[in-house]
């Protein structure tokens, strides 16, 4: 895993996606958004509920069934989806001052960025938000789901990117959070990657119009790991950390919905 990453500090941190795809020889990808949204209603002959006990236990990776019953409930307009692992579910448990006026969590600990983008037109897509607020990549450095590389992490990104755009919701790239070491992951250490990580989807958003969350530049250490006082493990935040996050939070929102 950390071979892997390692690709990111020469590579993620100098450019973004297209430019870099092209040096390794691929095909760059397209700036433009793609067009791919459908009516938000599916096939009436499938199961109408599938989130049964066994699927719920073996059959569900990117566990769609978590929000499916919550999201036909979610009222009318809704101003805002926050996507992403657990530094974004666990915001509504410590700090759920944000989450009011139309703005929902649809965050699952663990989760990485192939999971998050394999539920984003049901977590997000059909509660028609405003904006969108994507953040992850913590769990693609620590390997939850094995080895993720710089080409796949960008092209998750980059497809949730479109399937928004296409949908007419306006993008929050939130950065990942500083982390010098993961307490499920002893033997990584993750600064580095993580600082081209956030080079890269600083340059994304700036590049494609995007608004950027940089709860980075607020929260590391010149070393690149959490400021003291912001976490209790040094990779979640507790309320003093959301404290930080939540000013950045609403002033990319508010930046979104003015651009959109």
């Amino acid at each position: 895993m950390r071979a892997r990453f390692v690709v990111l500090a020469g590579a993620l941190a100098l450019a973004a996606a297209p430019a870099w795809a092209a040096q390794a020889g691929q095909a760059a990808s397209p700036v433009g958004a793609v067009q791919v949204a459908v009516t938000p209603t599916g096939p009436t002959a499938m199961v109408p509920e599938p989130c049964t006990p066994s699927r719920v236990g073996g059959y569900d990776w990117g566990n769609l069934c978590r929000y499916q019953k919550a999201d036909r409930q979610v009222p009318q307009p809704v101003r805002a989806v926050f996507i992403g692992d657990s530094i974004t579910e666990w915001w509504l448990t410590t700090a759920p001052g944000l989450f009011a006026g139309g703005i929902v969590d649809r965050g699952i600990a663990g989760q990485t960025s192939p999971q998050i983008l394999l539920r984003f037109y049901q977590d997000v897509v059909r509660l028609r938000p405003r904006v969108v607020h994507i953040m992850c990549g913590t769990n693609d450095v620590a390997g939850n789901t094995g080895p993720t590389s710089p080409d796949e992490y960008a092209a998750n990104v980059m497809a949730m990117v479109d399937l928004a755009k296409a949908n007419g919701i306006a993008v929050v790239l939130g950065s990942v959070l500083p982390a010098g070491g993961f307490n499920w992951r002893s033997e990584m250490k993750p600064a580095a990657q993580i600082a081209a990580l956030n080079a890269w989807l600083k340059d994304l958003a700036r590049t494609r119009g995007l608004a950027y969350a940089d709860y980075y530049g607020a929260m590391a250490t010149p070393e690149g790991a959490m400021k003291p006082g912001l976490s209790s493990d040094g990779v979640h935040p507790n309320a003093a950390g959301y404290a930080v996050m939540e000013p950045i939070a609403r002033a990319a929102l508010a930046e979104a919905e003015k651009a959109r």
